[in-house]
């Protein structure tokens, strides 16, 4: 999703699993550099039909065992300002104004066939740990009669572009913010705020120099694979689309600090946001990683232009080869969509994305649209067999009376479920963008079902 890179602005955030479960020591999260963590969060809690108490809290082990990344955020090229990092306040702004996206169509059916054989891949957009012996197809199974809630949040919740993993013990979350936001919960409901990803001082230098007027960053994607953690995070302004996405490594979340891998994928780099052509018609914001079955990386990203696009990965994280293949477009509404999240179940790979305004608080028409395939490269397809690359996209989640705007999700796999994050503006607390956790649990027809919003 998109944020303003105005100075005034906080601008607000997708791998499948991991090969192998981190090891599980308890303690918090140490950032590089370490700053205090930011202040005036929202305490207060937001409602949801799950109450914080009574039943179990979902265990932070990743389901099959290794840890994996939901996916979230990135600026939508061309969308509407404001956002939150952690515990600020939202900015709202202006109207959208994203080129057109394109992309031709590819043949494939209503998601084509489950593919047969093999276990979960490492890594990827919100899932945690690598899949089970039957590909989850027995986790988040929906039930009519006890369908899916929205948790019960409480603590320090101003959050924009969420992205989510279990680890050590606890879950990590970050998101959009001044120098990348920062929370940990226990339990998926009480959340406390921590350090910020970066100091100015350990702000990596080759941002400014490549990205000339970026400010906040946004929307980052958590994953685990190859022995690493991996925070990949968008350097971008509002409305353009000469933009970066840099890749940060480290062994461990309550340990150590991050390593800066430099950048994965930029568009149109020397050019200029004010005149002349930029070549490339997509915008290097909003990534999300995937470990698919076969063991190989990839990196989803993009908002609004020519739409969605997937782009393999090496077994460090960086970028391998030079193609860039569109998953995901929006011809006939003015490329209004961005920040992919993909994760594997029962067959098939999920590609999320969110539609729409983000970022005008209370007015923001954000909602969250899924799509499937057999293949993480695609065609993906929606429930009535239109194609995502033709504008398809079935329905998932979409405001209410008091959450408004759900949109930039991620997902995320446990020992006992599924569960959706993202986050949506509080009508009743100014429009805020706070963070949301609903259940989620797929249909008799292998489509998924969120609480929410």
């Amino acid at each position: 999703m998109s944020l303003s890179g105005c100075a005034l602005l906080y601008c607000a955030p997708h791998s499948e699993d991991a090969n192998q479960a981190p090891a599980a020591p308890t303690g918090g999260m140490s950032a590089s550099g370490g700053v205090a963590p930011a202040s005036g969060g929202m305490a207060a809690t937001t409602g949801g039909a799950r109450a914080a108490t009574g039943g179990a809290a979902p265990s932070p082990t990743p389901s099959g065992g290794s840890a994996g990344t939901p996916q979230t955020g990135g600026a939508p090229s061309g969308g509407s300002p404001g956002g939150a990092s952690t515990g600020g306040t939202l900015a709202v702004g202006g109207a959208a104004t994203g080129g057109r996206a394109t992309g031709g169509a590819a043949a494939g059916g209503n998601g084509g066939a489950p593919a047969s054989g093999g276990t979960g891949g490492s890594g990827g957009a919100g899932n945690q740990g690598g899949a089970p012996d039957d590909d989850r197809c027995s986790i988040a199974k929906l039930d009519p009669a006890d369908p899916p809630q929205a948790l019960s949040l409480t603590g320090n919740l101003g959050t924009h572009d969420p992205t989510l993993i279990a680890a050590h013990g606890q879950y990590y979350l970050f998101s959009t913010g001044d120098q990348l936001g920062a929370k940990t919960s226990k339990d998926l409901r009480s959340w406390q705020a921590a350090p910020e990803v970066f100091t100015a001082a350990t702000r990596p230098k080759w941002l400014a120099e490549r990205v000339p007027g970026v400010m906040n960053l946004w929307a980052p994607d958590i994953s685990f694979f190859g022995g690493k953690y991996h925070l990949y995070y968008s350097a971008s302004t509002f409305g353009c689309n000469v933009s970066c996405i840099g890749h940060l490594t480290r062994a461990a979340l309550d340990s150590g600090s991050w390593s800066d891998e430099g950048a994965v994928i930029c568009s149109n780099q020397n050019r200029s946001c004010d005149s002349g052509s930029r070549p490339d018609n997509w915008n290097a914001i909003d990534p999300n990683a995937i470990v698919d079955q076969s063991g190989k990386a990839w990196l989803s990203f993009g908002s609004f232009w020519g739409g969605i696009q997937l782009i393999e990965l090496d077994a460090s994280g960086a970028r391998a080869g030079t193609e860039v293949q569109t998953i995901a477009a929006r011809p006939s509404n003015s490329g209004a969509l961005e920040a992919p999240t993909i994760v594997r179940r029962c067959g098939y790979y999920y590609l999320f994305t969110s539609w729409d305004a983000c970022c005008k608080g209370a007015d923001s028409t954000y909602n969250l649209r899924v799509g499937r395939s057999a293949s993480v490269t695609g065609p993906y397809v929606d429930r009535d067999g239109k194609q995502l690359l033709n504008g398809g996209g079935s329905l998932v989640l979409q405001g209410g009376t008091r959450f408004r705007g759900p949109g930039h999700n991620a997902v995320l796999f446990t020992e006992d479920g599924a569960y959706n994050a993202y986050h949506a503006y509080d009508a009743d607390n100014r429009g805020d963008p706070v963070l949301r956790v609903s259940e989620l649990a797929w249909d008799e027809d292998d489509w998924p079902v969120s609480g929410g919003p």
